[in-house]
């Protein structure tokens, strides 16, 4: 298929489409399936040929819709309607041509224009929930592979690289790099063989922002790396994906297949001279796996641990050649830089965090669910205008970052979310895990569950990381027994600087961050396990509570 080919497909989609009645598209991403929305889909589709409706009706799954905690999702393309917690009783008033028939769904009817969607900015997600994932057809009708073909045929690597330098993106998975810059220094290696990575090895607690993005839009990451590898030089692609994510790793080999089918990946891409080939690589779940280095190794059959570095990827990565690592956030913003140009991305942000990003929303807060807010928006608008606020009692505290990450205390609310201004409050972006606590969170056990997950997913190389995370674990188990004394704290705060400076990767380096955000912001429940023997929030068992329920 040629460039000119690829347009006419694009206007051919896109006639087809117009001319149907209606397009209803059903959420078919992980959570929506969790409740239902296949037999939603079955459902829909025996009612659209019960009426006879097959040649002006078309049903389509479709990604992540976002506001999670209203599924099973349906976006009627008639009425421009979206509808939550809809059930296969429903499937006759979707599909009927008579108006009066959708108003038994209108309590369910979701405002379109509410502040969850209106204070959103989708780039990266700008086709979740209009686009199927398994068509490569839609995917095409959206603008799908044209940012590719522009670089092709109207730009040379050295352009490609350029714009995205000029859009000021920073490396979505959490360190926040310049992306342009680790471009331009694979570029510049001298080797032949070069590889580009896409890191999908998503595995903070309650983050869902890359397995959304593969399941909804997949052939937006896989034009992301082709374009990446034509600016770098590269000719093979991987993507290291968990394999917890059944379903994304579903939707990437059937996306990968209809891209070599038509010419978009493989051998004289859109018959030019490129040729770039994409594999997936599965991993076993590690969340060290997710630096950069243990997952090379990983890639390469060895067990995944971090090495030291220099020398770093860009220089000395994937069997020894420079190797492009990005994560999949960053993958799907590169095909509308390059299709609307590196300014107007920069023109969305603050002046040194550009763009967009994706969050998940989890915890307790009312629109749990995937959203995509430019950077510098505060973090009480996340949480009280687009996430709703708080169910029940009173905000506590938002972790963001994951393990990594520190906890963010009500008085912080108005800090604008970007890199550098969550740093400054101990905490830090991450990959976009959002987890929100209200009063009746415990900080203390808070600190003791993100402390297991790093002991747990500690790969054992290094000492510090190997011992501390252990025993920084055991001290915050005693204090929620009621069973620790005032100098575990001076010594949780030496083990943290300790694991901070020696650790060899990430994970041993940020895993005392979040003992360390709570002890500064929230020590009075720490002094109160530890003098009065309580858990002020009444979650943890502590020894005297349980001698006064016996006495």
């Amino acid at each position: 298929m040629t460039f000119e080919e690829l347009c006419g497909k694009q206007t051919e989609e896109v006639e087809r489409q117009q001319a149907l009645k209606n397009r209803i598209m059903c959420c078919t991403a992980a959570g929506c399936l969790s409740c239902g929305a296949d037999g939603l889909r079955q459902a829909i589709s025996a009612e659209i040929a019960a009426q006879g409706r097959q040649a002006d009706v078309e049903l389509c799954g479709s990604g992540c819709m976002g506001m999670c905690s209203r599924g099973p999702l349906v976006l009627s393309a008639a009425c421009n309607r979206l509808y939550g917690n809809v059930a296969p009783a429903d499937a006759a008033a979707l599909v009927s041509a008579d108006p009066a028939a959708t108003e038994t769904l209108a309590d369910r009817a979701i405002d379109l224009d509410s502040p969850f969607f209106s204070k959103q900015t989708r780039i990266v997600l700008a086709n979740s929930g209009h686009v199927d994932p398994e068509k490569l057809a839609d995917y095409i009708a959206a603008g799908g592979y044209q940012s590719l073909g522009k670089a092709l045929t109207a730009m040379s690597p050295r352009d490609v690289v350029e714009e995205v330098k000029k859009s000021g993106l920073r490396g979505r998975g959490g360190a926040g790099y310049p992306t342009g810059l680790k471009w331009e220094l694979v570029m510049k290696q001298i080797p032949q063989v070069k590889y580009v990575v896409c890191n999908a090895d998503e595995g903070d607690p309650g983050a869902f922002m890359d397995r959304s993005v593969l399941e909804g839009d997949p052939h937006r990451v896989l034009e992301g790396m082709a374009i990446a590898g034509f600016a770098v030089g590269a000719q093979q692609g991987f993507i290291y994906v968990r394999g917890e994510y059944g379903l994304a790793i579903q939707r990437l080999q059937t996306a990968i297949k209809q891209a070599e089918r038509e010419h978009l990946l493989g051998a004289r891409i859109l018959d030019s001279g490129f040729q770039f080939r994409i594999d997936l690589r599965v991993g076993a779940g590690a969340f060290v796996c997710g630096e950069e280095t243990a997952l090379i190794a990983s890639i390469e059959g060895k067990r995944g641990e971090p090495r030291q570095r220099p020398p770093y990827p860009p220089e000395s990565g994937l069997w020894g050649a420079p190797t492009l690592i990005n994560n999949v956030e960053t993958f799907a913003n590169i095909p509308p830089i390059v299709q609307n140009g590196g300014d107007w991305f920069a023109s969305v942000g603050t002046a040194s965090s550009k763009g967009t990003k994706v969050f998940a929303l989890a915890g307790k807060i009312v629109n749990t669910g995937l959203i995509e807010v430019p950077m510098g928006t505060t973090l009480r608008t996340i949480l009280f205008d687009i996430g709703g606020g708080i169910p029940e009692g009173k905000f506590k505290a938002a972790q963001t970052g994951g393990p990594s990450g520190g906890c963010i205390p009500e008085q912080f609310l108005d800090t604008p979310v970007d890199y550098e201004s969550l740093v400054t409050i101990g905490s830090i972006m991450g990959s976009g895990g959002l987890i929100v606590m209200d009063d009746k969170s415990c900080m203390v056990d808070v600190a003791r569950f993100f402390m297991e997950f790093c002991m747990d997913e500690s790969c054992g190389k290094c000492i510090p990381c190997r011992a501390g995370t252990v025993q920084m674990h055991d001290i915050l188990h005693r204090m929620t027994r009621g069973d620790a004394t005032e100098d575990d704290i001076e010594m949780l705060e030496t083990l943290s600087g300790l694991l901070r400076e020696t650790s060899l990767c990430g994970l041993g380096q940020t895993a005392p961050n979040p003992v360390m955000s709570t002890l500064k912001y929230f020590r009075d429940e720490y002094e109160a396990h530890i003098r009065e023997r309580r858990c002020p929030a009444g979650l943890c068992q502590m020894e005297s509570q349980l001698e006064e329920a016996m006495a």
